[in-house]
């Protein structure tokens, strides 16, 4: 899972939780502030109450009808205010909930009981707010606030995401790096750039971490290549000297057997200096991609080279290359041994009466050659170092260096091609090289 989603997921797990045990207590909340401030306006009407009963005195509330007190309903009874005349021993100041029957209609109010003394006189002022009108206040409340806590949930969310984009945006832009490069010394080494100082950190140590395997690399090369240079000479040498000698007449046949191998294991090491030269130069670059390559007649020129080759081993080679796909900003003689690695192996490792394929096919503006081979197939094992140098010797008895598929390796990405590979003992092997 990447950071990035990890981020979203802990942001929007924990609003959740917090929206959670938001609502879990806003009834409670609600309630407890509507109770407040209900019992505030209570209060307030109260105040004006006495401040009018002050002013006008007690005839405009107490009629003819009943001298002893006062009562007033609003139309949908959600409000009352009485004023009675009783005796009470003792100052009343308190609210309550409690119930009234009007218009044969029970309804709970809330509802502020206050005594006050005029003219000698004790009177209990009433006043009150129906519990449902406080309920209903209390819904549209909590209608509000929901409506506000899932707006700001799905506003914070977005910012965080498009927030956590952003400071991560430079952890793309390494990784990219990382991940679509080939090698150190074609590694876009720019500084990233960005204000958190952790990535500035580890944007600077791969890049000193790059440069210092492209240095490496460039040793290796350059070790590679005087060596291999160095060699050449000996080897040339040895190989002139010994053929001198197998020309000289009356040879003890036991040493002309000698003279023979040696000669065989000096080619084979003058292979391995051209192979690891050529993949020094390809690493380094210092072939040319001047050539417009049509696979077609590439495919047909190496099915020829190796068609009688094939026949020698008993091995079948058919081709299906329909159309025509050209390949340009290429070197036209390393796809001819890439390619003629891959058939040539094939051969080698396909028995009798077996058979190889090799099919073209031009597929969403890339071109596939695919070679198949019912051979002796490879163990995941062997898959899984196929390309490396030294490590891809199938057949211990051969000549073979070892390096070939690393050469066809080293070839593709020289390219930009892509190789694919599936094979299974005793079955066969398919290679795939998928070109831009």
């Amino acid at each position: 899972m990447k950071l990035q989603t990890k981020l979203a997921l802990f942001n929007l797990s924990s609003k959740l939780v917090f929206s959670a045990l938001f609502i879990g207590f806003l009834p409670l909340i609600i309630e407890r502030i509507n109770t407040l401030q209900t019992d505030r306006e209570l209060i307030d009407k109260r105040e004006e109450v006495i401040s009018l009963i002050s002013e006008i005195g007690l005839e405009p509330f107490i009629t003819s009808e009943s001298e002893t007190g006062f009562g007033s309903y609003n139309i949908l009874k959600e409000e009352f205010i009485s004023l009675e005349r009783i005796d009470l021993e003792e100052d009343w100041n308190f609210i309550e909930v409690a119930t009234r029957i009007v218009d044969e209609e029970t309804i709970d109010y809330r509802v502020l009981n206050y005594s006050i003394k005029i003219d000698g006189q004790t009177y209990l002022l009433e006043i009150g707010k129906s519990l449902s009108s406080i309920r209903y206040a209390a819904k549209n409340i909590r209608t509000v606030i929901l409506l506000f806590l899932a707006f700001f949930i799905a506003v914070t969310l977005i910012t965080d995401l498009t927030y956590t984009s952003r400071i991560l945006r430079p952890l793309r832009i390494i990784t990219r790096r990382l991940g679509t490069t080939s090698s150190p010394s074609l590694a876009d080494l720019s500084p990233v750039v960005t204000t958190t100082k952790d990535f500035r950190q580890l944007d600077q140590t791969l890049r000193e971490l790059m440069m210092r395997i492209e240095e490496l690399f460039r040793k290796e090369k350059e070790i590679t290549v005087n060596i291999s240079h160095e060699l050449m000479t000996p080897v040339s040498v040895l190989r002139s000297k010994l053929e001198n000698m197998l020309m000289k007449k009356d040879l003890d046949p036991e040493i002309e057997t000698g003279i023979d191998e040696s000669l065989r294991t000096l080619h084979r090491l003058k292979s391995l200096i051209n192979s690891l030269l050529m993949i020094a130069r390809l690493e380094s670059r210092q072939y040319l991609r001047e050539d417009e390559v049509s696979l077609e007649e590439l495919i047909t020129e190496i099915i020829g080279e190796l068609s009688p080759i094939a026949a020698d081993a008993g091995v079948r080679i058919t081709t299906d290359c329909p159309g025509t796909f050209i390949f340009g900003k290429a070197n036209r003689s390393l796809l001819f041994s890439m390619l003629y690695n891959v058939v040539n192996n094939a051969i080698k490792h396909t028995p009798p009466e077996g058979s190889i394929h090799v099919r073209g096919e031009k597929t969403d503006e890339k071109y596939i050659v695919t070679i198949t081979d019912t051979g002796r197939g490879m163990t995941e094992k062997q898959l899984e170092v196929i390309f490396s140098r030294f490590r891809t010797k199938l057949d211990p008895d051969s000549d073979s260096t070892g390096i070939g598929l690393a050469i066809t390796k080293s070839i593709a990405d020289f390219h930009g091609i892509e190789i694919k590979v599936k094979s299974q003992p005793g079955k066969g092997t398919e290679f795939s090289f998928i070109f831009p």
